[in-house]
């Protein structure tokens, strides 16, 4: 399965949202499509064999909205051409190039004008394909010119469009005042009315126009939004305005043009506060260096940072940002990766280690050779972890969901039914309006019964709101996702905030998640007359084919020793026990007690209880099955590791420890970390049945681990938090991932998701007794309609504000 984001447009509010997920849902070969209506982008799993990217826009064109692509352009200088008719063979090989929108050579100036997706063609691409044909592409170039982002092109028209209703508005407002400042003849005031009703037309059609096409469109793919209710508001109100010219009702003509005026102004406000709300991807794509020196023939050349290859050597001095993944192939410095890893305090790095792109060396002069580039680099796909998080949904959003594709037919038959009753029982309502007009002053009880019946029934088309139903929780999620990656708390999807809130207990693996994960020798017996050297040697031979940690302590320590060693004949590695093969033809075992149990020895076998009464894990080694040797390894318990298990007792969260080792070491590190409960010489495919064991339980559980052999726990586990410093395997298969590898992010990953779930809870709560109030009193005719769409708008405004405060949590407390 494949995973793809797009970039939306046209949405107007929740409805919209709805009515995108559903076409592409239905789609042949869509797994599951979510669209977060806040951040306006649609996150697909498909099957690349049964549909296409193509296919998926096509059907969020079908439903009468359209995609943003990320397009790219650049001018190339080209050699080689010697007439008009090359010229055209360039043209016709990029135009033919999948990625790549269009293409313009200019003959004269011997340029070539490329506009492409970089998500499908690169630089490369490009300049290989013509290189085909026989000419060269040279100096590739950004335009000086380059667009808006589409944002704040979205921004700046929803502004104008609120300004020009305001102006019109403010006109329409000053003729209504002639009548009552002068004394004038029938003619004239039916001459202020058809004026007025010009100027209010003209704020309905000109600046509304973006809603009318939006009601509209709706109305034809039956699919009501909310702008088929500002619409039918404003439009019942206007012909309230032209019926009264003729016949004594009461004329809304300025109702229409307020209603729709501040609709636009609320647009406004809801559009800056989703774009700050988003924020935090503009800040990750922000980060990147611009340009990047490398060495080219040892003579260093300035280019993109986006045309770096692997392999190259860049050159980074002191204060510059590091361009792209690498690893110290000359030089020391320290390294600012608060980017990364959320801490302040720069990271010492030498040769040999590995560096972040866009972190920022701060001492030394560098060399570092590239290990990634593009999609591949850590802040790539730090941006798409963000992306795809901020796509997802909380599983209580699925009930807001079913509200919302009900809401506006509801209100639409809420609205109609209001004018009727009106009639039914004006009684009943004018006695209410009546004892509230002393109360509200804008509750008219001069008005006839249709005027009135009118007034509330485009009261309820204009104040319903399912807007703030549909940002309440995506735009909680934005910014909860984006402070967490600006913290190195990678949240893989919302169904993970939402499970934290409700955890009961932490499971902690031991080597490299609560321990430093760097073993060392401590102790070292070699036994039946066995020289150490050979001892080391049998054991560094067989170890140097595994990656365990505590192969890389023996292996540390032959080489610390100067012992050399070789590689192994049949290998075999027996998961969670120890590993075996030949080593000069002499069969080999290194591994655990249990499994070298059939050659135990009464001296071996005290060996192994002393070592583990200490805490040490106790690797023994066979020979001709003869146990010839036994080394004790030790693994320091992180720093801060007590102080966060002290943390979670506060939370009333129980802490457990999980792994393979055997229990008296397991029992030593636990007690050093403040653990009570421990799970030992776990093999790593039971790992998971103790997961499972705790869930029938009933409990909650969070798996915290960084190896391969935790990933299938990592999975099974209610939430899987995952060290940045361990293994891919075990990076993909959590639902967290926290970049710096220190365990203080499980209490910032905690906080973060119990303080965005209570946003997340507040907007909802917000949004559903905002509707559940304010509909019925608008039934009764208590509400004006330009408060009903004041409020309205006020509504969607206050949940993206509420969900922006979010970005005042302090993680370090």
């Amino acid at each position: 399965m494949n995973t793809s984001s797009l970039k939306i447009s046209g949405m107007r509010c929740a409805s919209c949202a709805q009515a995108i997920e559903n076409s592409l849902n239905k789609l042949d070969g869509v797994k599951s499509a979510s669209l977060n209506y806040a951040a306006e982008k649609a996150l697909i799993e498909y099957d690349p064999k049964k549909i296409s990217v193509e296919d998926l826009i096509k059907a969020v064109e079908d439903a009468g909205y359209s995609v943003i692509k990320d397009i790219l352009r650049r001018s190339f200088s080209v050699q080689g051409m010697t007439c008009a008719s090359c010229a055209l063979t360039i043209e016709g090989v990029l135009k033919k190039m999948e990625g790549v929108e269009d293409a313009v050579l200019n003959f004269a100036t011997e340029k070539v004008l490329v506009i492409y997706d970089p998500n499908k063609v690169s630089v490369e691409d490009i300049i290989k394909e013509v290189a085909t044909t026989g000419y060269i592409l040279l100096n590739p170039e950004f335009l000086t010119e380059e667009e808006e982002p589409a944002e704040v092109i979205a921004v700046l028209e929803a502004k104008n469009r609120m300004l020009l209703a305001w102006k019109l508005n403010v006109i329409l407002m000053l003729i209504m005042f002639v009548p009552t400042i002068f004394s004038l003849s029938n003619s004239m005031n039916l001459l202020i009315g058809i004026v007025m009703l010009v100027l209010a037309a003209l704020v309905i059609f000109v600046p509304g126009y973006p809603t009318f096409k939006s009601a509209f469109g709706s109305l034809r793919r039956l699919n009501a939004n909310m702008d088929l209710l500002i619409a039918l508001g404003t439009l019942s109100a206007l012909s309230l305005g032209v019926v009264s010219l003729f016949i004594a009702v009461g004329s809304f003509t300025s109702v229409a043009a307020m209603i729709m005026t501040f609709h636009l102004t609320g647009r406004y406000i809801e559009t800056r506060a989703k774009g700050r709300a988003s924020e935090a991807i503009k800040k990750l794509l922000e980060l990147g260096a611009k340009n990047a020196r490398i060495l080219r023939d040892s003579i260093e050349v300035e280019i993109p940072a986006e045309e770096l290859i692997v392999g190259d050597i860049m050159v980074i001095r002191p204060g510059e940002k590091i361009p792209t993944d690498g690893i110290i192939i000359e030089g020391e410095s320290a390294v600012d990766e608060s980017m990364a890893t959320g801490e302040s305090i720069p990271v010492e790095k030498k040769k040999g280690e590995k560096v972040i792109g866009a972190t920022i060396n701060q001492m030394g002069l560098l060399q570092v050779k590239v290990t990634s580039t593009g999609k591949e680099t850590f802040l790539a796909k730090v941006i798409q972890m963000v992306e795809e998080a901020q796509g997802s949904k909380v599983p209580i959003q699925e009930f807001a969901d079913k509200v919302t594709a009900y809401f506006v037919p509801a209100v639409l038959i809420i609205s109609a039914c209001t004018f009727i009753l009106w009639f039914i029982f004006p009684d009943f309502f004018i006695s209410v309006a009546q004892y509230a007009s002393h109360y509200l002053p804008w509750v008219n009880t001069e008005l006839g019964l249709f005027s009135r019946a009118a007034f509330a029934s485009v009261t309820v088309l204009v104040i319903a709101c399912p807007c703030a139903l549909g940002l309440a929780t995506p735009t909680a999620l934005m910014v909860g996702t984006g402070l967490g990656a600006e913290n190195g708390v990678l949240i893989r999807s919302g169904e993970a905030i939402q499970i934290m809130k409700d955890v009961s207990v932490v499971v902690f693996d031991k080597t490299g998640t609560l321990t430093e994960g760097s073993p060392r020798v401590t102790d070292l017996y070699a036994l039946n007359n066995t020289k150490e050297e050979d001892l080391i040697e049998y054991a560094a031979s067989i170890e140097s084919g595994s990656e365990h940690p505590l192969a890389k302590a023996i292996l540390g320590y032959a080489s610390d020793r100067k012992v050399k060693y070789s590689s192994p004949d049949k290998f075999k590695v027996v998961t969670g026990r120890g590993a075996e093969g030949e080593v000069g033809g002499k069969k080999v075992l290194v591994g655990s007690a249990g499994y070298l149990s059939p050659y135990m020895t009464e001296d071996a076998d005290k060996i192994f209880k002393k070592l583990q009464d200490a805490g040490k894990t106790v690797v023994g080694i066979g020979l001709d099955e003869n146990i010839i040797g036994v080394f004790g390894i030790a693994d320091q318990i992180k720093e801060n590791a007590s102080q966060v298990i002290g943390e979670l007792k506060s939370m009333k969260i129980e802490s457990l420890l999980l792994t393979g080792d055997n229990r008296r070491t397991a029992e030593a590190i636990a007690s050093q970390a403040g653990i009570d409960r421990v799970f030992s010489e776990v093999m790593p495919d039971d790992k998971s049945d103790v997961i499972k064991s705790l869930q029938r339980e009933g409990e909650t559980v969070v798996m915290v681990g960084d190896g391969i052999n935790d990933a299938p726990a990592l999975a099974v586990s209610d939430c899987g938090i995952a060290l940045g410093t361990g293994t891919d395997v075990a990076i993909e298969a959590a639902d967290i991932t926290l970049v710096s590898g220190d365990l203080s992010g499980v209490i910032k990953a905690l906080k973060l998701s119990r303080a965005t779930f209570r946003k997340i809870w507040q907007n909802l709560a917000w949004a559903y007794v905002y509707n559940v109030i304010v509909i019925p009193v608008a039934v009764l005719g208590l509400l004006h309609p330009v408060i009903g769409v004041s409020t309205m708008a006020l509504s969607s405004i206050s949940v993206v504000t509420n969900a922006t405060r979010l970005k005042k949590l302090d993680l370090s407390d």
